[in-house]
């Protein structure tokens, strides 16, 4: 029997968040582990975690009609070797609390979303209420793993409702009885042949595939019909590194082959981890060996993406003809080309309208977490449109997106800048076909007659018509984005440990050693940088606070000081926010720019206040 000091010492080590529940699982506490094994005390805890959903799933049940049939609980995974285990321990407590179990094995975390979507609007689960289980870690290390939640809609459970799950799992597993009943059921039930029903499999792959056209055109035809038109007269092909992520087994190569792009990929076994999961740095280097391969055999592959363990991001590496040669896209600057994209969508449908005197007269918005870069708002302001930030976390993102939508707000595109993919609605999740389809449609849906195509658009909302061509490229799209330098969230300068638990009080002592210093470096902020005024902001949940007097305020989400030049216009920040899936601190910089020395300076300056916050406890 496990003791409930072997439990209470897993949860000390596991990150619970709207972002997910996260640990190392794996048996031998190694999180670059390709162990399979996990310990007693966290197939306890995942068995825990699917009775408490069961118990929500049932309880939303019951509160929305009289006559509920059993409620439905879809299972998917990514491709990590202890998703199994969690899997086999989580299924007999699902069914133990009365739920009807489908499991579809490995799936990509917006396949097993979309698939919840469609089971929410089936005519026969109209009395059910459904829910999903997805057993992930995302971004991070192989023998890390975890669990996400949530409903029909979309996405992971918003963040209130998130939290309240977590104080209900913390007070049901603080009781032995509640540990001894969770560890019964699961010695009780039978092997069980996880593999994933193919039937299950199916079903979630083609109500993702369906949903992603959906996302994609939006309504009517117009435009797949100019993306199809501008692949037969510029064909694009387009190169992928699964990296045995569960991406292997879902819709990318079907979907992308059926619009008429070439498709080539590799680490195409679902499982088979080749290099480091997070798409980032090194991690992409393999894609653009592969995609230089393609484009010498095929000039006209010029594009590849690389995806994580959960196929909810992917980082793009294009052709460079300038250099020669593949190179990355850095997380930013590919949002900033998703922003772009997606809004000249909406003036491309008419959606996004204008007025005689060129002000947009529709209220639209861009949604975006505190550390995306400036250039967002660069290319927001280009066609009128408002940006709102929220906390880090895509619950955070997507529960302020809905909430501007119910003030009539038209929010087609949201996402994490920082982390790199985007969010095109109606998904309500990352997903790399999505970004790829943005930078796809910038670059086939082009002019025709008296309609302008998207790189026209933008170009002409931004003051750019000088710069248009017909024969624009990938590369001629890029240098037409606001230049900015920032720093990449998995840049090794940007991830701190601190001791300090309490980050609030941290950001009381910071705010003292940050006065100190304005008041010291103002002569050279000023001469050097043309920076000649602050402002403090802290995002925490779907709010921004501006102008906050006390850093503290701050607590656990994110904190930035904001400049402005000698005539008041915005022109970088220094940002911090403890991880709440990672036992990190998180620093970075924006500066207007390319190649910025700046960046380095104020992120340099940045860890050396931190440092001295977290030293003077």
């Amino acid at each position: 029997m496990i003791s409930k000091n072997e439990i209470n010492a897993a949860l000390d080590k596991m990150i619970l968040s709207a972002s997910g529940w996260r640990s190392v699982f794996a048996a031998d506490g190694d999180e670059e582990s390709a162990s399979g094994e996990i310990p007693k005390a966290h197939c306890i805890i995942a068995g825990a975690a699917s009775l408490v959903f069961a118990e929500y799933l049932t309880q939303s049940a019951q509160r929305s009609t009289e006559n509920v049939l059993k409620p439905v609980a879809l299972l998917g995974t990514d491709t990590r070797p202890t998703a199994k285990a969690i899997a086999e321990a989580m299924v007999p407590v699902l069914t133990a609390c009365g739920c009807e179990v489908r499991y579809a094995g490995f799936a990509a975390a917006p396949e097993i979303m979309a698939w919840a979507r469609k089971e929410g609007a089936n005519e026969e689960n109209r009395q059910k209420n459904v829910g999903f289980i997805y057993i992930s870690a995302s971004h991070n290390p192989i023998g890390h793993n975890g669990i996400k939640f949530g409903l029909t809609d979309g996405g992971v459970l918003p963040a209130e409702e998130s939290n309240q799950l977590i104080e209900k799992f913390k007070v049901f597993i603080k009781n032995e009885d509640n540990i001894q009943k969770i560890e019964a059921i699961i010695t009780a039930s039978a092997p069980l042949r996880l593999c994933g029903d193919s039937s299950e499999k199916n079903s979630a792959y083609k109500a993702y595939y369906d949903f992603c056209g959906e996302v994609a055109w939006g309504s009517g035809d117009l435009i797949a019909a100019a993306v199809k038109d501008g692949l037969v007269k510029k064909p694009i092909g387009i190169v992928c590194d699964f990296n045995g992520s569960a991406r292997a087994v879902s819709i990318d190569k079907e979907f992308f082959s059926a619009l008429g792009f070439k498709f080539k990929s590799i680490n195409n076994e679902p499982g088979k981890i080749s290099h480091r999961i997070v798409p980032e740095g090194e991690s992409l280097d393999p894609c653009a060996k592969l995609l230089e391969e393609a484009h010498n055999e095929d000039a006209s592959f010029i594009l590849g993406y690389v995806p994580d363990c959960d196929g909810d991001r992917g980082n793009l590496v294009i052709w460079d003809d300038a250099a020669g040669k593949a190179r990355s896209l850095e997380s930013q600057e590919v949002f900033a080309l998703a922003v772009a994209a997606e809004i000249s969508h909406l003036v491309f449908t008419g959606e996004l309208k204008y007025g005689s005197n060129g002000e947009a007269i529709t209220k639209a918005a861009v949604v975006v977490n505190d550390p995306t870069s400036m250039r967002t708002d660069r290319i927001a302001q280009a066609f009128g449109v408002s940006v709102f930030r929220a906390e880090v976390g895509e619950a955070n993102v997507v529960s302020l997106a809905r909430n501007l939508r119910e003030d009539g707000f038209l929010v087609r595109i949201l996402g994490e800048g920082s982390a790199g993919g985007n969010i095109t609605h109606p998904s309500a999740v990352r997903d790399p076909i999505n970004t790829v389809l943005a930078l796809a449609k910038m670059l086939c849906a082009r002019s025709k007659g008296a309609q302008p195509g998207f790189f026209e658009i933008w170009l002409n909302r931004s003051n750019q018509t000088d710069k248009y061509r017909e024969d624009f490229t990938l590369a001629d799209i890029i240098a037409s984005l606001p230049q900015f330098t920032t720093t990449s969230a998995y840049h090794k300068d940007a991830v701190m440990r601190i001791k300090t638990q309490d980050h609030s009080a941290l950001k009381n002592r910071y705010q003292d050693i940050f006065l100190r210093e304005w008041k010291e470096k103002s002569g050279e902020l000023k001469q050097k940088h043309n920076i000649h005024k602050w402002e403090a902001i802290a995002c925490n949940g779907t709010e921004e606070k501006r102008g906050i007097n006390h850093f503290g305020e701050a607590g656990k989400g994110g904190l930035k000081i904001l400049f402005s030049n000698d005539k008041g216009k915005e022109i970088a920040y220094i940002w911090m926010r403890g991880s709440a899936t990672e036992p990190v601190f998180r620093i970075m910089a924006d500066a207007e720019g390319r190649g910025n020395t700046i960046e380095r300076w104020l992120l340099d300056w940045q860890r050396q206040m931190i440092m001295e916050a977290d030293c003077n406890v």
